[in-house]
């Protein structure tokens, strides 16, 4: 499993990316992608990990959920 941090994600069009954290291209992120209950996004700054797949226009991440090192950044998860 690879770890990266979320480069961009937009909720509108349910698609964004993930700079590695070894280098290299940025990888496709896709919302249906997501391993996660709820709503399916990503914010700026997370860190995730990530299987992948090289697509027809490079590589596709799969399998996305939060890194533990990512923590919870949603104040409504606090009491």
């Amino acid at each position: 499993m690879s770890t990266g941090t979320v480069k961009w994600f937009s909720n509108a069009k349910g698609y964004g990316f993930i700079a590695p954290e070894d280098g290299g291209d940025d990888i496709f992120a896709h919302f249906s992608s997501i391993s996660m209950e709820g709503y399916k996004t990503l914010k700026k700054g997370q860190i995730v990990e990530f299987e992948y797949t090289q697509g027809p226009k490079g590589l596709h991440a799969t399998a996305i959920r939060l890194s533990d090192a990512s923590g919870s950044s949603d104040p409504g998860l606090q009491q």
